[in-house]
């Protein structure tokens, strides 16, 4: 089912997310599919999305569902950053789909989680699926790009 994606302003968009326990995997199933599903009308309605954390759907866990080569279900992420280099890239939103954030993120990283057979997986990601990892990241602590901006002119609103 293709939930409402929380809009940037919403309070929930702002609150911390809680572990998933082993116990609670069965249920957050049909989660999963709503997660894929928000990426897929995303996609048809604004023509981008590959990934969405489930507080944007107001579920407050740590999980996040990527879509991209094939489809990826991330319980209970960590991440570890490989080295110091830096990239500026303009970042995109579900939560505020017709703008853009001028941000900083790191070029390298390790995701550590727990996948949706709760085997414990490891993947190392560069460029864009590492700023992807890491937006997604922010969104379970509560953190939107627009927060992370550059300055205060790194908005740009799309056509």
């Amino acid at each position: 089912m293709e939930r409402q994606i929380l809009l940037l302003g919403d309070p929930r968009l702002y609150e911390v997310s809680e572990e998933v326990s082993r116990e609670e995997l069965e249920e957050l199933r049909p989660v999963f599919t709503d997660m894929f599903d928000c990426i897929k009308g995303i996609r048809r309605d604004y023509g981008f999305g590959r990934a969405i954390a489930a507080p944007q759907i107001g579920v407050k866990k740590r999980l996040i569902c990527i879509l991209t080569d094939k489809p990826y279900v991330i319980i209970n992420p960590e991440l570890e950053f490989i080295g110091d280099e830096m990239m500026e890239l303009m970042d995109d939103c579900m939560s505020f789909p017709k703008l853009l954030v001028r941000v900083r993120r790191y070029r390298h990283c390790i995701l550590r989680f727990m996948d949706e057979t709760w085997t414990p997986r490891e993947m190392r990601m560069d460029d864009d699926m590492a700023e992807l990892i890491q937006h997604e990241y922010d969104h379970l602590d509560g953190i939107l790009a627009t927060m992370r901006a550059i300055d205060s002119k790194s908005f740009v609103m799309k056509r």
